[in-house]
């Protein structure tokens, strides 16, 4: 299970000294999309782009709104997919629309350039680093659950957490880097001890409750990130079954985002 796992699975933090006076918009996209409105959050993020064309986070949080997309459209984000690994693992190959492969695609590549560039003068900078982040971790997501390429999608998952603890050492509260931290420690975590141990010779890093706190950080704390971390302790709890504990935060997410029939559906499933 690589993204739910994603994840890890996405979005943008300012560093803490400007991440009050961070545009409306930005985050207003990231909620649009949240609410499924995927059109007016590409309209916002390639405006941010046009205005702001030295900044990764423009087209890596375009590239995050085209995967999220066909997430929703190839229903890979229901959690019976996740809190069963014998369905995980027998799940069917997902068939990928291929202009929206090629614009997560192009996304990604000027992600990269502008990253590259800006770290190429300013190895510290905080958002570059981030962006790296979140280019890993939606490469990763891609890999994983459209393509089924579980070692590839794992791949980017550890490169994505390396750069992560990088930034969260610079600084610790760049809040929503957490869960690039949380998933590969949660999600392996939940495997068999033999496979955790395979995992850990080849760098992985496998403790679920470190995955947990870390995914608490984003969730009571990120400025983007949160609902999405909201959905992964969801499904985490429903995984040890705590129903009581998935219900609220679906409860509050569906509140949140009424558009989003994918919380009004899970939330269903557990209403008595």
């Amino acid at each position: 299970m690589t993204l739910l796992l994603f994840a890890g699975v996405i979005s943008l933090a300012a560093p803490s000294a400007t991440a009050t006076d961070a545009p409306a918009t930005l985050e207003t996209g990231y909620r649009q999309m949240y609410n499924l409105d995927f059109e007016g959050a590409h309209a916002i993020f390639q405006s941010w782009e046009a205005s702001h064309p030295d900044d990764a986070l423009g087209p890596v949080s375009n590239a995050a709104a085209y995967l999220f997309a066909e997430f929703d459209r190839l229903h890979i984000l229901e959690s019976e997919l996740f809190t069963d690994n014998g369905r995980f693992a027998k799940r069917v190959k997902p068939v990928p629309d291929p202009q929206v492969r090629g614009a997560f695609d192009r996304e990604l590549a000027k992600a990269d350039e502008i990253a590259g560039r800006i770290l190429s003068g300013s190895p510290q900078d905080g958002n570059a680093l981030f962006a790296r982040v979140m280019a890993n971790g939606l490469r990763g997501d891609y890999a994983a659950m459209i393509e089924k390429r579980n070692l590839a999608g794992l791949s980017y998952m550890k490169a994505g957490r390396q750069l992560a603890q990088k930034l969260l050492a610079l600084d610790p509260s760049y809040y929503d880097a957490y869960l690039a931290v949380c998933v590969e420690n949660y999600l392996l975590g939940v495997n068999s001890a033999p496979l955790r141990w395979f995992l850990r010779i080849g760098g992985a890093e496998t403790n679920k409750e470190d995955g947990i706190a870390n995914l608490r950080i984003t969730a009571e704390k990120g400025r983007y990130l949160a609902p999405y971390a909201r959905l992964l302790l969801a499904v985490a709890a429903l995984r040890d079954r705590d129903r009581e504990t998935a219900r609220r935060l679906l409860s509050g997410l569906a509140e949140e985002f009424p558009q989003n029939q994918l919380y009004q559906k899970e939330l269903a499933r557990l209403l008595p």
